[in-house]
Protein backbone atom coordinates (compact mmCIF):
# COMPACT_ATOMS: atom_id res chain seq x y z
CA UNK A 1 0.00 0.00 0.00
CA UNK A 2 1.53 3.12 -0.82
CA UNK A 3 2.10 5.67 1.90
CA UNK A 4 0.85 9.28 1.50
CA UNK A 5 3.60 11.86 1.20
CA UNK A 6 4.49 13.89 3.74
CA UNK A 7 4.80 16.92 1.69
CA UNK A 8 2.85 17.90 -0.17
CA UNK A 9 3.10 17.36 -4.29
CA UNK A 10 -0.61 18.95 -5.62
CA UNK A 11 -1.06 22.53 -6.08
CA UNK A 12 -3.71 23.74 -3.86
CA UNK A 13 -5.59 25.10 -6.99
CA UNK A 14 -5.93 21.39 -8.45
CA UNK A 15 -8.83 20.08 -9.47
CA UNK A 16 -9.96 16.73 -10.88
CA UNK A 17 -13.49 16.77 -12.89
CA UNK A 18 -14.48 19.69 -11.28
CA UNK A 19 -13.45 18.49 -7.72
CA UNK A 20 -10.73 20.36 -5.45
CA UNK A 21 -8.40 17.42 -4.41
CA UNK A 22 -5.45 18.19 -1.95
CA UNK A 23 -3.01 15.24 -0.99
CA UNK A 24 -5.29 13.23 1.11
CA UNK A 25 -8.29 13.37 -0.95
CA UNK A 26 -6.78 12.83 -3.45
CA UNK A 27 -5.03 9.29 -2.33
CA UNK A 28 -8.50 8.46 -1.30
CA UNK A 29 -9.89 9.15 -5.49
CA UNK A 30 -6.78 7.42 -6.71
CA UNK A 31 -7.46 3.81 -4.86
CA UNK A 32 -10.79 4.33 -5.83
CA UNK A 33 -10.56 4.53 -9.28
CA UNK A 34 -7.90 1.54 -9.29
CA UNK A 35 -9.77 -0.71 -7.27
CA UNK A 36 -13.56 -0.29 -9.11
CA UNK A 37 -12.53 2.35 -11.85
CA UNK A 38 -12.88 1.50 -15.42
CA UNK A 39 -9.55 -0.09 -16.82
CA UNK A 40 -8.79 3.84 -18.28
CA UNK A 41 -9.42 5.14 -14.95
CA UNK A 42 -7.36 2.07 -13.03
CA UNK A 43 -4.20 3.13 -14.86
CA UNK A 44 -4.75 7.00 -13.71
CA UNK A 45 -4.94 5.80 -10.00
CA UNK A 46 -2.32 3.23 -10.56
CA UNK A 47 -0.34 6.48 -11.53
CA UNK A 48 -1.78 8.59 -9.08
CA UNK A 49 -0.80 6.01 -6.15
CA UNK A 50 2.70 5.88 -7.64
CA UNK A 51 2.89 9.93 -7.85
CA UNK A 52 1.52 10.39 -4.07
CA UNK A 53 3.90 7.76 -2.49
CA UNK A 54 6.89 8.45 -0.86
CA UNK A 55 9.29 7.31 -3.47
CA UNK A 56 11.48 9.32 -5.86
CA UNK A 57 10.87 7.71 -8.85
CA UNK A 58 8.40 6.46 -11.21
CA UNK A 59 8.54 3.28 -13.71
CA UNK A 60 7.24 4.05 -17.01
CA UNK A 61 7.20 2.29 -20.58
CA UNK A 62 8.19 2.94 -23.93
CA UNK A 63 5.96 2.90 -26.80
CA UNK A 64 8.40 0.52 -28.77
CA UNK A 65 8.19 2.47 -31.80
CA UNK A 66 11.40 2.78 -32.81
CA UNK A 67 12.93 -0.51 -31.23
CA UNK A 68 12.16 -2.98 -28.50
CA UNK A 69 9.66 -1.56 -26.01
CA UNK A 70 10.96 -1.18 -22.52
CA UNK A 71 10.79 -0.12 -18.74
CA UNK A 72 12.96 3.02 -17.69
CA UNK A 73 12.84 4.69 -14.68
CA UNK A 74 12.37 8.58 -14.14
CA UNK A 75 12.95 11.35 -11.66
CA UNK A 76 9.74 12.31 -9.96
CA UNK A 77 11.97 15.59 -9.57
CA UNK A 78 12.81 15.30 -13.34
CA UNK A 79 9.10 15.36 -14.17
CA UNK A 80 8.02 18.21 -12.15
CA UNK A 81 10.34 20.10 -14.27
CA UNK A 82 8.95 19.39 -17.70
CA UNK A 83 5.97 20.17 -16.28
CA UNK A 84 7.45 23.80 -14.99
CA UNK A 85 8.81 24.16 -18.65
CA UNK A 86 5.70 23.32 -20.39
CA UNK A 87 3.23 25.86 -17.99
CA UNK A 88 6.19 28.79 -18.67
CA UNK A 89 6.29 27.80 -22.74
CA UNK A 90 2.10 27.94 -22.95
CA UNK A 91 1.53 30.32 -19.97
CA UNK A 92 -0.37 27.34 -19.04
CA UNK A 93 -0.18 28.48 -15.16
CA UNK A 94 -2.71 27.83 -11.91
CA UNK A 95 -6.18 27.89 -13.26
CA UNK A 96 -5.77 26.53 -16.38
CA UNK A 97 -8.58 24.60 -17.82
CA UNK A 98 -7.45 21.10 -19.42
CA UNK A 99 -8.56 17.99 -21.10
CA UNK A 100 -6.90 14.90 -20.41
CA UNK A 101 -8.11 12.03 -23.11
CA UNK A 102 -4.43 10.10 -23.66
CA UNK A 103 -3.86 6.97 -21.60
CA UNK A 104 -2.23 7.14 -18.73
CA UNK A 105 -0.09 3.93 -19.37
CA UNK A 106 2.37 5.90 -21.21
CA UNK A 107 4.28 9.37 -20.19
CA UNK A 108 1.83 11.27 -22.33
CA UNK A 109 -0.39 10.20 -20.45
CA UNK A 110 1.11 10.48 -17.15
CA UNK A 111 2.35 14.00 -18.01
CA UNK A 112 -0.72 15.92 -18.10
CA UNK A 113 -2.19 14.38 -14.53
CA UNK A 114 1.93 15.72 -13.39
CA UNK A 115 0.96 19.09 -14.85
CA UNK A 116 -2.48 19.57 -13.67
CA UNK A 117 -1.06 18.64 -10.24
CA UNK A 118 2.32 20.53 -9.80
CA UNK A 119 1.06 23.44 -12.03
CA UNK A 120 -2.67 24.02 -10.29
CA UNK A 121 -4.93 23.23 -13.63
CA UNK A 122 -8.45 22.26 -13.38
CA UNK A 123 -8.30 18.99 -14.99
CA UNK A 124 -11.04 16.98 -16.47
CA UNK A 125 -10.14 13.26 -18.01
CA UNK A 126 -12.41 11.22 -20.43
CA UNK A 127 -11.35 7.91 -21.80
CA UNK A 128 -8.94 7.99 -24.21
CA UNK A 129 -10.29 7.42 -28.04
CA UNK A 130 -10.01 8.63 -31.75
CA UNK A 131 -13.00 11.48 -30.36
CA UNK A 132 -12.10 12.67 -27.10
CA UNK A 133 -14.49 16.03 -27.46
CA UNK A 134 -17.49 14.48 -29.53
CA UNK A 135 -19.17 13.92 -26.17
CA UNK A 136 -17.57 16.37 -23.86
CA UNK A 137 -18.89 19.28 -22.44
CA UNK A 138 -17.29 22.07 -21.61
CA UNK A 139 -14.26 24.52 -22.66
CA UNK A 140 -10.41 24.25 -22.46
CA UNK A 141 -7.40 26.05 -22.57
CA UNK A 142 -5.12 23.17 -23.15
CA UNK A 143 -5.40 19.75 -24.63
CA UNK A 144 -2.91 16.68 -25.91
CA UNK A 145 -3.61 14.88 -28.86
CA UNK A 146 -2.35 12.22 -30.97
CA UNK A 147 -2.89 12.94 -34.59
CA UNK A 148 -5.83 10.78 -35.15
CA UNK A 149 -8.00 12.49 -32.05
CA UNK A 150 -7.03 15.75 -33.75
CA UNK A 151 -8.36 14.40 -36.92
CA UNK A 152 -11.25 13.48 -36.08
CA UNK A 153 -12.25 16.61 -33.70
CA UNK A 154 -12.00 19.14 -36.54
CA UNK A 155 -15.78 20.02 -35.80
CA UNK A 156 -15.57 20.51 -32.15
CA UNK A 157 -12.28 21.72 -31.68
CA UNK A 158 -13.89 25.03 -30.45
CA UNK A 159 -13.71 23.59 -27.35
CA UNK A 160 -9.77 23.91 -27.06
CA UNK A 161 -7.69 27.08 -27.14
CA UNK A 162 -4.52 24.96 -27.35
CA UNK A 163 -3.56 21.92 -28.41
CA UNK A 164 -0.58 20.16 -28.51
CA UNK A 165 0.16 16.68 -30.88
CA UNK A 166 2.65 14.00 -30.44
CA UNK A 167 3.02 10.24 -30.75
CA UNK A 168 3.34 10.43 -34.36
CA UNK A 169 4.21 13.24 -37.33
CA UNK A 170 1.32 15.11 -38.14
CA UNK A 171 0.61 14.17 -41.66
CA UNK A 172 0.35 17.05 -44.89
CA UNK A 173 -3.67 16.72 -45.25
CA UNK A 174 -4.17 17.06 -41.48
CA UNK A 175 -2.02 20.13 -41.43
CA UNK A 176 -3.85 21.77 -44.54
CA UNK A 177 -7.22 20.96 -42.95
CA UNK A 178 -6.23 22.83 -39.20
CA UNK A 179 -4.33 25.58 -40.87
CA UNK A 180 -6.99 28.35 -40.71
CA UNK A 181 -8.74 26.70 -37.27
CA UNK A 182 -8.37 29.54 -34.33
CA UNK A 183 -7.33 26.98 -32.21
CA UNK A 184 -3.85 27.01 -31.70
CA UNK A 185 -2.02 23.65 -32.74
CA UNK A 186 1.24 22.66 -31.64
CA UNK A 187 3.82 20.09 -33.13
CA UNK A 188 5.72 18.23 -30.28
CA UNK A 189 9.18 16.78 -30.37
CA UNK A 190 9.92 14.64 -27.44
CA UNK A 191 10.21 10.77 -25.74
CA UNK A 192 10.04 9.00 -22.67
CA UNK A 193 13.06 9.64 -22.20
CA UNK A 194 13.00 13.28 -22.05
CA UNK A 195 9.88 13.27 -20.26
CA UNK A 196 7.70 14.53 -23.13
CA UNK A 197 8.44 17.51 -24.90
CA UNK A 198 11.59 19.31 -25.14
CA UNK A 199 10.36 21.21 -28.56
CA UNK A 200 7.20 22.49 -30.00
CA UNK A 201 6.77 24.11 -33.56
CA UNK A 202 3.76 26.16 -34.42
CA UNK A 203 0.97 24.42 -37.36
CA UNK A 204 -1.48 26.41 -38.41
CA UNK A 205 -1.62 30.56 -38.41
CA UNK A 206 -2.90 30.76 -34.85
CA UNK A 207 -0.37 28.96 -33.19
CA UNK A 208 2.04 30.94 -35.78
CA UNK A 209 0.67 34.76 -34.33
CA UNK A 210 0.91 33.58 -31.11
CA UNK A 211 4.92 32.17 -31.39
CA UNK A 212 5.75 35.66 -33.52
CA UNK A 213 4.40 37.35 -30.13
CA UNK A 214 6.80 36.16 -27.78
CA UNK A 215 10.00 38.53 -27.66
CA UNK A 216 12.42 36.07 -26.88
CA UNK A 217 12.83 32.26 -27.14
CA UNK A 218 14.97 30.63 -24.19
CA UNK A 219 17.28 33.05 -23.13
CA UNK A 220 18.30 34.49 -26.17
CA UNK A 221 16.86 37.51 -28.49
CA UNK A 222 16.02 35.80 -31.43
CA UNK A 223 12.86 35.66 -32.95
CA UNK A 224 11.02 32.35 -33.31
CA UNK A 225 11.15 30.61 -36.56
CA UNK A 226 7.98 28.30 -36.89
CA UNK A 227 8.67 26.27 -39.10
CA UNK A 228 11.63 24.67 -37.24
CA UNK A 229 10.81 22.98 -33.66
CA UNK A 230 11.93 25.30 -30.96
CA UNK A 231 13.00 24.51 -27.82
CA UNK A 232 11.40 24.80 -24.25
CA UNK A 233 13.53 27.12 -21.63
CA UNK A 234 16.45 25.78 -20.62
CA UNK A 235 16.63 23.21 -23.49
CA UNK A 236 19.61 23.47 -25.60
CA UNK A 237 20.48 21.21 -29.16
CA UNK A 238 23.68 19.84 -30.98
CA UNK A 239 24.36 17.31 -33.30
CA UNK A 240 26.54 13.89 -33.20
CA UNK A 241 28.68 12.66 -36.19
CA UNK A 242 25.76 11.21 -37.76
CA UNK A 243 24.17 14.51 -38.01
CA UNK A 244 21.74 13.20 -35.77
CA UNK A 245 20.25 15.40 -32.84
CA UNK A 246 21.88 15.45 -28.92
CA UNK A 247 19.50 17.28 -26.58
CA UNK A 248 20.55 18.90 -23.40
CA UNK A 249 17.99 19.83 -20.53
CA UNK A 250 19.13 20.01 -16.98
CA UNK A 251 17.07 18.79 -14.37
CA UNK A 252 14.83 17.06 -17.02
CA UNK A 253 17.59 14.33 -17.76
CA UNK A 254 20.78 13.67 -16.09
CA UNK A 255 23.04 13.31 -19.14
CA UNK A 256 22.80 14.68 -22.87
CA UNK A 257 20.08 12.24 -24.61
CA UNK A 258 21.49 11.34 -27.90
CA UNK A 259 18.54 10.93 -30.44
CA UNK A 260 18.62 8.77 -33.48
CA UNK A 261 16.78 11.92 -35.09
CA UNK A 262 18.58 13.17 -38.31
CA UNK A 263 17.67 16.95 -38.15
CA UNK A 264 19.12 20.26 -39.58
CA UNK A 265 20.09 22.54 -36.54
CA UNK A 266 19.02 25.86 -37.32
CA UNK A 267 21.20 27.40 -33.68
CA UNK A 268 21.44 25.72 -30.21
CA UNK A 269 17.76 26.23 -29.75
CA UNK A 270 15.74 25.08 -33.22
CA UNK A 271 16.29 22.42 -35.69
CA UNK A 272 14.26 20.93 -38.42
CA UNK A 273 13.48 17.24 -38.48
CA UNK A 274 14.51 15.00 -41.19
CA UNK A 275 13.77 11.33 -40.51
CA UNK A 276 15.16 8.26 -38.45
CA UNK A 277 18.55 7.62 -38.64
CA UNK A 278 17.81 4.22 -38.37
CA UNK A 279 15.15 4.15 -41.27
CA UNK A 280 17.58 5.53 -43.96
CA UNK A 281 17.93 3.32 -46.90
CA UNK A 282 21.25 2.77 -48.67
CA UNK A 283 20.20 1.93 -52.22
CA UNK A 284 23.47 1.29 -54.50
CA UNK A 285 25.17 3.78 -52.71
CA UNK A 286 22.34 6.40 -52.22
CA UNK A 287 21.26 7.60 -48.80
CA UNK A 288 17.48 8.04 -49.01
CA UNK A 289 15.43 9.48 -46.11
CA UNK A 290 11.71 7.61 -46.05
CA UNK A 291 10.27 10.43 -44.10
CA UNK A 292 11.25 12.94 -46.57
CA UNK A 293 10.09 10.95 -49.39
CA UNK A 294 6.67 9.99 -47.83
CA UNK A 295 6.22 13.67 -46.98
CA UNK A 296 6.28 14.48 -51.17
CA UNK A 297 3.80 11.69 -51.74
CA UNK A 298 1.39 12.28 -49.14
CA UNK A 299 -1.22 14.04 -51.41
CA UNK A 300 -1.16 11.38 -53.69
CA UNK A 301 -1.67 8.70 -51.55
CA UNK A 302 -5.06 8.48 -49.37
CA UNK A 303 -4.31 5.52 -47.59
CA UNK A 304 -1.84 4.43 -45.11
CA UNK A 305 1.52 3.73 -45.83
CA UNK A 306 5.63 4.19 -45.77
CA UNK A 307 8.59 3.65 -47.43
CA UNK A 308 11.25 0.72 -46.42
CA UNK A 309 14.72 -0.75 -47.71
CA UNK A 310 14.71 -4.25 -48.54
CA UNK A 311 17.08 -6.69 -49.18
CA UNK A 312 18.31 -6.68 -52.59
CA UNK A 313 21.46 -8.69 -54.50
CA UNK A 314 22.23 -5.75 -56.59
CA UNK A 315 21.37 -2.59 -54.64
CA UNK A 316 22.28 -4.03 -50.97
CA UNK A 317 18.63 -2.14 -50.07
CA UNK A 318 15.37 -1.44 -52.44
CA UNK A 319 12.83 1.36 -51.60
CA UNK A 320 9.51 -0.09 -51.44
CA UNK A 321 6.16 1.62 -50.88
CA UNK A 322 3.83 -0.31 -48.66
CA UNK A 323 0.26 0.70 -48.90
CA UNK A 324 -2.56 -0.19 -46.18
CA UNK A 325 -5.24 -2.38 -47.66
CA UNK A 326 -5.66 -3.52 -51.59
CA UNK A 327 -3.88 -0.56 -53.37
CA UNK A 328 -4.17 -0.08 -57.58
CA UNK A 329 -0.54 -0.54 -57.97
CA UNK A 330 -0.45 0.37 -61.26
CA UNK A 331 -2.26 3.48 -60.83
CA UNK A 332 -0.29 4.54 -58.21
CA UNK A 333 2.87 4.11 -59.61
CA UNK A 334 1.00 6.52 -62.63
CA UNK A 335 -0.19 8.57 -60.03
CA UNK A 336 3.81 9.34 -58.87
CA UNK A 337 5.55 9.29 -62.52
CA UNK A 338 2.82 11.53 -63.58
CA UNK A 339 3.02 14.03 -60.95
CA UNK A 340 7.14 14.33 -60.76
CA UNK A 341 6.72 14.98 -57.23
CA UNK A 342 9.94 12.53 -56.65
CA UNK A 343 13.45 12.57 -58.03
CA UNK A 344 15.05 9.70 -60.28
CA UNK A 345 16.59 8.14 -57.41
CA UNK A 346 13.42 8.28 -54.81
CA UNK A 347 11.52 6.24 -57.23
CA UNK A 348 10.08 3.44 -55.30
CA UNK A 349 11.54 -0.21 -57.11
CA UNK A 350 8.46 -1.84 -56.04
CA UNK A 351 4.72 -1.00 -54.18
CA UNK A 352 3.28 -3.42 -52.21
CA UNK A 353 -0.28 -4.05 -50.72
CA UNK A 354 -0.71 -5.05 -46.91
CA UNK A 355 -3.79 -5.74 -45.85
CA UNK A 356 -3.68 -4.21 -42.42
CA UNK A 357 -0.16 -2.92 -41.04
CA UNK A 358 1.19 -3.91 -37.74
CA UNK A 359 1.06 -1.37 -34.56
CA UNK A 360 2.61 -0.97 -31.46
CA UNK A 361 1.07 -0.36 -27.99
CA UNK A 362 -0.18 2.81 -28.86
CA UNK A 363 -1.05 2.93 -32.04
CA UNK A 364 2.09 3.59 -34.15
CA UNK A 365 2.73 1.77 -37.27
CA UNK A 366 5.61 -0.73 -36.83
CA UNK A 367 7.78 -0.72 -39.94
CA UNK A 368 9.98 -3.39 -39.44
CA UNK A 369 6.87 -5.84 -38.35
CA UNK A 370 4.95 -5.22 -40.95
CA UNK A 371 7.64 -5.42 -43.48
CA UNK A 372 8.32 -9.03 -42.39
CA UNK A 373 4.90 -10.15 -41.62
CA UNK A 374 4.59 -8.86 -45.48
CA UNK A 375 7.57 -10.84 -46.82
CA UNK A 376 7.72 -13.64 -44.69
Amino acid sequence: MPLIMKNSKVHPAFKLNGVALDNHALVKKAHDLFERGMPYEKDVGEFLLQWLNDGTTIQVQTSGSTGTPKRITLKKAQMVRSAEATGAFFNAMEGTRALHCLPSLYIAGKMMLVRAMVLGWELSYVKPGSTPLANTAGTFDFCAMVPLQLSHSLEHLEKVKTVIVGGAPMGLTLKEKVAELPTKIYETYGMTETITHVAVRAVNKSAVKQSMSRSTTNATDQPLVTSYFQALPKVAFSQDNRGCLVISAPGVTANDVVTNDMVRLLSSTAFEWLGRHDNVINSGGIKLIPEQIEAKLAKLITERFFVYGVPDSELGQKMVLFIEGEPNVQGIRKSIEHAGALDKFEMPKAVMGVPLFKETQNGKINRKATVDGRLG
